[in-house]
């Protein structure tokens, strides 16, 4: 009965063996040197404008989370479109139920400005 994840297990030793090798390579291998530049951090090459530890605006977080709630519906469009001959109806109905709730948050959400970039 085992013998089916024989093949996942050998997957799994190797993605942790490369990983952990690399790893390992880069700090056996990599330059040691430490100073002041190298410490700082590095945001696409540009110099810090803004301190790293300043609050962001709780629009990021609601639109984090609006992408998070519209990427698992259509992670349920999926399954519902295979299956859709042999839901029927009844499938039909509770997808159409699901799209309108989730339409609805996005209107609310919509109207209350969490879109906007201002």
């Amino acid at each position: 009965m085992l013998d089916q994840y024989t093949g996942v297990a050998i997957m799994l030793l190797m993605a942790i063996g490369i990983a952990g090798g690399m790893v390992l390579m880069t700090s056996i291998l990599g330059p040691k040197k430490r100073f002041a530049d190298k410490m700082e951090p590095f945001e696409c090459g540009e110099s810090q404008l803004v301190s790293p530890r300043q609050r962001f605006s709780v629009k990021f977080y609601l639109v984090a989370v609006l992408f998070v709630l519209f990427d698992i519906e259509a992670v349920f469009f999926f399954p519902w479109a295979i299956l859709f001959k042999r839901l029927g109806v009844f499938g039909f109905v509770e997808m159409l139920l699901f799209i309108l709730i989730l339409g609805v948050g996005l209107m609310y959400v919509w109207r209350r400005g969490g879109l906007d970039w201002e």
